[in-house]
C-alpha cells in the first residue's frame, strides 16, 4: 500500500471513530425518552404527530403488537410506492413525462425501498419522475431506516428489562428515530452537499451543446431490429453526430443524505455516487463514506449506555473493527496490485513507476482514485449500505470477493443502522452458547440465561441468509432465465448472480453490474428474496426480544463469562468468519477465487 493511501485509510477510520462516543451518546438519550438539545424544537412536532395519528405514547407494547405495526407500515409502504410508480405519468413533477414501470419492475423497486435494500434494476434519471423520487422513495428511506433502528431497540431493551412483557411503543421508537435522529443530520448533510455542487432543483432537464462535436457509427437495422450486414458479414453502419447533450436535474442533495445515513443506497442516478451530481468533490466523498459507517458504529455505543455497561458496547465495536479492517485493506492492495495478466503482456501498469504502482483504475473515477473506491466498496458492503462510487464489476478478482465476502459474514461489520448491531448480537447469542458447551456452563449474556428458544430463534436469524443466497443461485445457475441475464461466462458470470442474490438477501442493495437484471425473472425472485430475508430475520429477533424480557435477573459470579473481554471478542470473531466461510466458501471458489487463479495462470475471464 502506497503511503497516501495508508494516511488516507488512517483518517478515514479516526475520524469515523471520533464520532461514535458524541452521537452514540444521543441516540441513547432519544430512544430513552431522555431530554436532548433539540426538544425545545421537535418536542412540539413530536407531539403533534402523537396527536394526529392517534399514538398512544405511554402504552407499551409485547412482543407480537411490536412486530405486527412494524409488518404494517412496511406492508403499507410497499403498496404506497408501487401505486406511485404505476400512476407516475398522471402525477405532478414529472417534467420529463415519464410513463410508469413495468409491473414486475414496480413490485421489486417497491419492495427494495421498504426493505431498506433500495436494489436498483432501473436507471432513476430515466424511469422515475421528481414526486415518486421524493414522495415515494426518500419517504421509504426515512421509515425503513427508523424500523430498523426500532427493532434494536426493542431488543435491547429485550435485555435490559426482566420479569417484564413489554418493549417499548413502536410508533413511538419510529417517530423519535426520525425525528430526532435521520431528520436532523440529514437537514444538515444536505446543505453541506448543496454547499459542495450537489443539485437541488425541479428544473426539467437541460440540453446543450457540446463545445466538442463528435461522431460515430451506428449499425443499421432492418424493422425487426436485426442489423444488416453486407456480402462479407460485415455489419452496415451510418455515421450519427452527437452536437448537444441532455443534463439530468432534480431534488438529488435530500435523496443523497438519507441514503447515505440511513443504510439505503439508493441512488439518484444510476451510476450513483459516481455521478458528479450526487458526488462533486473529495470533500461530499469523505463525508459520504463517513456517513455510510456513523449510525451503525455509534449503535455500539448506544448498546453501551443502554444496557448501562459500556464495555459492551465497546467491545461489540472492537469486534466489528476487527472484521472490517483487515478485508479493507486486502481491498486496496488488491486494487492496487492491479491486473497481472498486463504485466504477462509486457503492458507498463505504472505510473511514474519508480513511486507508486497505478494499479486497477478500470470503473474507477479518477476524481477519486482507488484508495477511496476500495474504502467506499468495502464500506458499504460492510454496513447493508449498497451505494458505490465505482464499478464493481470491474475490480479483480480478489477485489470483487473482499464486498461479497463482508455480505457473506452476515453484515454484521458494521450492518446497517440497526440491523447490523443486532445480526451481531445474534451472532453473540450463538457465541455464548458454544462457550458454555465448551466449560459446561449454562449459557449468559448480561444477566439473562440463554436457553433453547433464543438458540432457535438465532439459528434462524443467522442462517436464513445463507439458505436463500445459495438455493437461488443454484437455481439461476441452472436455468435459462437466470443464465441469458450474465454479461459473462464462466467464473465471472457465476460471481455476477452470486452477487446479484447475496446483495439482495442481505438488504444491501449494491450491483457488481455485468448482470441485465430488470427482466420478470430477477425482478420478481429478488423481491421475494429481499422480502423473506428482511421479516424471516426481523420477527426471531423480537421473539427472542420477548423471551428476553420476561427472564429474571441472574446475578454475576466468577464463573461468568465475560462477554466483553479479548478472548470474548475473538471467539465472536471467529464464530462470525465460520459461519460465512462455511456457508459461502464452495461458491466463491466457484467465482472471484476459480478467477483470480485464471488470472495467475494467464487464462482472463
Amino acid at each position: 500500500m502506497t503511503k497516501p493511501g495508508f494516511l488516507q485509510l488512517i483518517f478515514y477510520l479516526l475520524f469515523l471513530l471520533l464520532l461514535v462516543k458524541p452521537l452514540g451518546w444521543y441516540m441513547a438519550r432519544v430512544y430513552q425518552g431522555r431530554s436532548c438539545f433539540l426538544d425545545v424544537v421537535l418536542k412540539p412536532v413530536e407531539h403533534f404527530i402523537y396527536t394526529i395519528c392517534g399514538i398512544h405514547a405511554q402504552e407499551e407494547m409485547r412482543w407480537k403488537k411490536y412486530l405486527l405495526c412494524m409488518l404494517f407500515i412496511n406492508l403499507f409502504g410497499v403498496l404506497f410506492v408501487y401505486l406511485i410508480q404505476r400512476i407516475q405519468f398522471y402525477l405532478p413533477l414529472n417534467p420529463q413525462e415519464f410513463t410508469s414501470p413495468s409491473p414486475d419492475l414496480a413490485f421489486n423497486t417497491a419492495v427494495s425501498y421498504a426493505t431498506n435494500t433500495d436494489w436498483q434494476a432501473y436507471s432513476g434519471e430515466m424511469t422515475m419522475s421528481y414526486f415518486t423520487q421524493m414522495f415515494a422513495l426518500t419517504v421509504q428511506n426515512f421509515i425503513s431506516a427508523a424500523s430498523s433502528m426500532s427493532l434494536l431497540i426493542a431488543l435491547i431493551r429485550g435485555l435490559v428489562r426482566y420479569e417484564s412483557k413489554t418493549l417499548g411503543n413502536f410508533w413511538v421508537d419510529t417517530v423519535r428515530g426520525i425525528l430526532y435522529i435521520l431528520l436532523p443530520l440529514s437537514f444538515i448533510f444536505a446543505l453541506i452537499l448543496c454547499s459542495q455542487g450537489v443539485i437541488q432543483n425541479f428544473k426539467p432537464y437541460q440540453k446543450i451543446s457540446l463545445l466538442y462535436p463528435y461522431t460515430y457509427q451506428q449499425p443499421i437495422t432492418d424493422q425487426t431490429g436485426k442489423v444488416i450486414v453486407d456480402s462479407h458479414g460485415t455489419p452496415e453502419t451510418k455515421p450519427v453526430k452527437i452536437a448537444e447533450q441532455i443534463i439530468p436535474m432534480g431534488p438529488v442533495a435530500t435523496q443523497v443524505a438519507i441514503k447515505q445515513l440511513g443504510s439505503n443506497g439508493g441512488g439518484y442516478f444510476y451510476t450513483n455516487s459516481a455521478h458528479p451530481f450526487e458526488n462533486p468533490t473529495p470533500l461530499t466523498n469523505f463525508l459520504e463514506m463517513v456517513a455510510i459507517l456513523l449510525i451503525p458504529a455509534a449503535f455500539c455505543f448506544t448498546f453501551g449506555v443502554m444496557i448501562d455497561d459500556k464495555k459492551q458496547g465497546w467491545a461489540i465495536l472492537v469486534a466489528m473493527s476487527i472484521l472490517f479492517v483487515p478485508w479493507l485493506l486486502l481491498e486496496i492492495i488488491a486494487e492496487q496490485t492491479g491486473n497481472p495478466l498486463f504485466q504477462q503482456m509486457g503492458i507498463n501498469t505504472t505510473a511514474q513507476a519508480a513511486l507508486y504502482p497505478a494499479g486497477n483504475m478500470e470503473g474507477k473515477e479518477t476524481r477519486f482514485g482507488i484508495v477511496n473506491s476500495a474504502i467506499w466498496a468495502t464500506s458499504t458492503t460492510a454496513a447493508s449500505h449498497g451505494s458505490v462510487n465505482s464499478m464493481l464489476d470491474s475490480f479483480t478478482p480478489i477485489g470483487g470477493l473482499v464486498p461479497l465476502w463482508m455480505m457473506h459474514l452476515g453484515e454484521v461489520s458494521f450492518g446497517g443502522v440497526g440491523s447490523g448491531l443486532y445480526g451481531m448480537i445474534m451472532l453473540i447469542v450463538l457465541t455464548v452458547f458454544i462457550a458454555g458447551l465448551m466449560v459446561g456452563r449454562t449459557p449468559e449474556y448480561l444477566g439473562k440465561k440463554i436457553e433453547p428458544y433464543e438458540m432457535k430463534m438465532a439459528s434462524i436469524a443467522v442462517l436464513i441468509m445463507p439458505l436463500t443466497v445459495l438455493i437461488t443461485t443454484a437455481y439461476a445457475s441452472v436455468t435459462p432465465e437466470g443464465v441469458s441475464s450474465i454479461a459473462n461466462y464462466g467464473a465471472h458470470g457465476f460471481t455476477e448472480m452470486l452477487y446479484a442474490f447475496t446483495s439482495m438477501a442481505n438488504n444491501n442493495g449494491s450491483a457488481f453490474s455485468g448482470l441485465i437484471d430488470n427482466t420478470s425473472f430477477y425482478n420478481i425472485a429478488g423481491g421475494l428474496l429481499m422480502l423473506i430475508s428482511r421479516y424471516w430475520i426481523a420477527i426471531p429477533v423480537l421473539a427472542m426480544a420477548g423471551s428476553l424480557v420476561r427472564k429474571k435477573r441472574i446475578p454475576a459470579t466468577l464463573g461468568t463469562l465475560g462477554t466483553h473481554t479479548p478472548l470474548f471478542v475473538t471467539l465472536l470473531v471467529g464464530i462470525a468468519i465460520v459461519v460465512g466461510a462455511l456457508s459461502f466458501f464452495p461458491a466463491l471458489a466457484l467465482g472471484p477465487i476459480a478467477e483470480q487463479l485464471m488470472l495467475w495462470r494467464g487464462y482472463g475471464h
